[in-house]
């Protein structure tokens, strides 16, 4: 018998749950890319890490800077409530996108993850903005 079989997998409706929860609060930076690209974005993307310089030398196009350390009931007033939010930090060993979920969520905003952050974006070979100002992706394609 080996690891992967010693535990025995979940039921459907088990993994179902599982799956369906992380879905819930975590998406891709490939699905991220691709509503970007098609302009169907039905979100706001936060870049919750750095400073004013390391957002203006790469962050994702359409991103806006907004530091987790930054969110509070005021700053997010600019939003209508029901906004999505999609987070996103330097990568798996950054935790800034987490502390940026827990705050918007705390604020009863609704908020996913994207996993992979910087690293993730860069891995799947998609193109940075650079400069203060909030890009587009299609200008970069």
């Amino acid at each position: 018998m080996s690891e992967v079989t010693r535990y025995p997998a979940a039921s459907s409706d088990q993994a179902i749950a599982h799956f369906g929860n992380r879905l819930s609060v975590e998406t891709d930076c490939d699905d991220v890319a691709t509503a970007l690209k098609s302009g169907t974005a039905e979100f706001v993307l936060l870049h919750c890490v750095g400073t004013p310089q390391a957002y203006a030398r790469r962050h994702v196009p359409g991103a806006i800077h907004l530091p987790h350390r930054e969110i509070s009931e005021a700053r997010m007033a600019e939003w209508p409530k029901e906004t999505l939010f999609v987070v996103y930090c330097a990568g798996p060993h950054c935790n800034g996108a987490d502390k940026a979920a827990f705050k918007l969520a705390s604020l009863g905003r609704p908020v996913k993850l994207m996993i992979g952050g910087i690293t993730g974006w860069a891995d799947e070979g998609l193109p940075f903005a650079q400069g203060g100002e909030v890009g587009k992706l299609a200008d970069l394609l």
